[in-house]
């Protein structure tokens, strides 16, 4: 798991994104700050992966923590999660290596982009060595391309059931469930869950939570604009 700090001053903000990045597989909070030095306490005890940080907290410049955290070379990565929009805060942000940049307000979709954005990247960067190519895809292209999709398939997904789901995938329009897309598919919803939750994690789907009918949480998927395309460039490559 990710382990994530916030950093924010307002409150309700750092409620929602926790209730946001809760929604995203992969990741967990560890802490939220409302401050820089509360911040650090986190940080001093804690092993963190991500912060996603504010810039405007109480008379502080988030930016600042960015900055101390490069200088004592900590091993975390910064989302900036800001109101600030003018070019000196966000150039001191990317020079700083912060690996994204969220404007408030925000909706759902930028925030998980972001986090599975990132997630993609790290998980790439586990690997001993990368090729150009491999390198390009994390760095250049907002989504992989069918070859290396498919490279980075995981054990239990084979390229056939692969093809199908995403076939299968056109005949549901909007948003739909993991019941859904077995009817259509014929796939247990057990190894449904597999290829959606790598489909996700690739960028090609959305999620969400739902609260239909009885009650009960049950998640939602829809194809992002950019999945839509990569699933239609399979399908056609297949014709």
């Amino acid at each position: 798991m990710i382990q994530v700090l916030i950093i924010e001053d307002d409150p309700m903000v750092a409620k929602f994104n926790g209730i946001y990045l809760n929604q995203v597989e992969g990741f967990e909070l560890t802490g939220t700050a409302d401050g820089i030095a509360a911040g650090w306490q986190i940080l001093n005890r804690s092993t963190i992966d991500l912060v996603l940080l504010d810039i405007y907290m109480n008379q502080e410049n988030g930016l600042q923590l960015l900055v101390d955290l490069r200088k004592m070379n900590y091993p975390a990565d910064v989302i900036v999660i800001s109101s600030a929009n003018d070019p000196e805060s966000i150039q001191t942000a990317l020079r700083y290596g912060a690996v994204d940049y969220l404007i408030k307000p925000f909706d759902f979709e930028r925030f998980q982009e972001a986090l599975l954005q990132y997630k993609l990247r790290r998980e790439g960067m586990q690997k001993e060595s990368l090729r150009q190519t491999e390198l390009d895809a994390l760095f250049h292209s907002k989504l992989p391309n069918k070859d290396q999709m498919e490279e980075l398939l995981p054990k239990g997904i084979t390229k056939e059931t692969y093809h199908r789901v995403l076939r299968d995938l056109t005949k549901l329009k909007g948003w739909f469930s993991t019941a859904e897309l077995s009817d259509v598919t014929g796939i247990s919803r057990v190894s449904l869950r597999k290829y959606l939750r790598f489909l996700e994690e690739g960028g090609l789907l959305q999620s969400d939570i739902s609260y239909e009918g009885s009650g009960r949480p049950f998640h939602k998927y829809k194809l992002s604009t950019g999945g839509r395309d990569y699933v239609l460039s399979v399908i056609n490559k297949e014709d």
